[in-house]
């Protein structure tokens, strides 16, 4: 995909601290319009009418975790092809195989480094 094209990032995290840093670091170094949830229930009602380029998800969250959270954005018909990038701090190849398997367009680590986490992202954009 286009770099150019990515610029609406829904991110979803529960932990105001890593909110904070993410955005700013998503905004002020990657220059996108970020909009945040603090859990999956927020972002299946924000989603659709928000329009995000790209959904970057945590993978722990609050009663309805990251998987589930991507499961049921795939059933709604204005957020099943919206890609989705999960975050979590355990970054292997069998998790790496197993979120692909659900249908992310790949895995980013926690903790991250808010200089590299905009282009991270824009490489998982380019090679999805």
């Amino acid at each position: 995909m286009d770099p150019q094209s990515l610029q609406r990032i829904l991110y979803v995290e529960d932990e105001p601290d890593i909110q904070a840093v993410a955005r700013l670091a998503l905004e002020q170094v990657g220059g996108f319009q970020v909009e945040v949830c603090s859990s999956g229930d927020e972002a299946l009602a924000r989603a659709a009418a928000w329009g995000p380029d790209l959904i970057l998800l945590d993978v722990m969250l609050p009663g309805m975790d990251g998987p589930e959270t991507l499961r049921r954005l795939r059933e709604q018909p204005d957020t099943r092809d919206i890609p989705v990038a999960f975050m979590t701090a355990r970054v292997q190849a069998r998790e790496l195989e197993h979120y692909r398997s659900l249908g992310a367009i790949g895995l980013l680590p926690k903790p991250f480094d808010p200089m590299t986490l905009a282009d991270q992202l824009r490489t998982l954009w380019i090679e999805a």
